[in-house]
């Protein structure tokens, strides 16, 4: 993916306009198993070259979760993602990968999304017995059961056991965060509602991670359709109700806004509730580029300081 000269030049000026004591973050959504969409962002961000290698110094990138399904590329991207995170932190910035509800349907082996390709991607990635039990999610009765590899499809098998708790890609994910906060800024996949500000934002990202790394039971806040990777509530054209629940857990935290993906914009990234809530998931991924009219674009979200915009490629 080649830059258009004016997404170029937004880029530079916004890397030009950080002063000693702002820092550039910037923020992108749903990529979906398109390692193209990811390197875009990416790109536009100015954190990466054609090599794919870190070029962005100290600036902070946040990708807000939703890597996996829908495409077949997934391996690739959590791959790059993790020596992105080890080189800007290199370099003196930082790459976060949050995680989305997708990545959590993998880990309790919620396979309705994963392509024919995304299981062929981890194809011979991990050593299992068919035997090897796991616990499995009921969607019916919303609560795990206990299963064994071999219940699987032989061809499914390699993906369940590299995501299930405890898999070599769960242990990769357990390196990260549900939600974020940098500064005034609050980075999640579907949003922060002051019950999980209540539960403790360090205690929803140990235990996310403890359950990957197969250590502890998935906690019921990461459950159902208000948890932090699921909730739509800033998302759905929110009203003046909805606002004021933001900003009441915003005050909680002492934050001024927060980014979210999950929820697609058909228009492009959105601000809702006063600049108060940011919507960066636009449908990035060839997954929704083929089926809709409004997917497959690339942008991303520039924070620095009190100073927000959004940056195109217009190519």
């Amino acid at each position: 993916m080649k830059l258009t000269l004016g997404a170029l030049l937004l880029v530079m000026a916004g890397a030009a306009c950080v002063g000693e004591d702002e820092q550039r973050i910037v923020a992108f959504g749903d990529v979906h198993g398109d390692l193209e969409a990811a390197r875009g962002a990416l790109r536009l961000a100015g954190a990466i070259d054609e090599q794919d290698r870190w070029i962005g110094g100290d600036l902070i990138v946040v990708q807000t979760g939703d890597q996996l399904d829908r495409g077949d590329q997934e391996q690739a991207i959590l791959d790059l993602f993790e020596r992105l995170r080890i080189e800007s932190e290199a370099a003196g910035g930082a790459f976060h990968a949050l995680l989305g509800n997708h990545e959590l349907m993998n880990a309790r082996v919620d396979l309705r999304y994963v392509t024919d390709g995304g299981f062929a991607d981890f194809m011979d990635t991990v050593e299992y017995e068919p035997g090897d039990s796991l616990k499995v999610w009921d969607r019916s009765s919303g609560t795990f059961r206990t299963a064994i590899l071999a219940e699987f499809e032989p061809h499914q098998r390699d993906r369940v056991a590299a995501f299930m708790p405890g898999g070599p890609y769960a242990n990769l994910l357990a390196k990260r965060q549900v939600i974020l906060q940098l500064g005034e800024n609050v980075f999640v996949h579907g949003g922060v509602l002051p019950e999980h500000v209540a539960y403790g934002i360090d205690k929803i990202n140990s235990s996310a991670q403890a359950w990957l790394r197969g250590e502890a039971d998935l906690p019921s806040v990461l459950s159902g359709s208000d948890s932090p990777q699921w909730t739509r509530l800033y998302s759905d054209d929110p009203d003046s109700s909805a606002c004021s629940v933001l900003e009441e857990a915003l005050n909680a935290l002492g934050a001024k806004r927060i980014v979210m993906g999950h929820t697609i914009q058909e228009s492009g990234i959105a601000s809702a509730c006063g600049g108060q809530a940011w919507r960066v998931d636009i449908g990035m991924a060839e997954y929704y580029a083929s089926r809709t009219e409004y997917g497959g674009s690339v942008a991303v979200l520039e924070i620095v300081g009190d100073s927000v915009r959004v940056l195109k490629d217009d190519g």
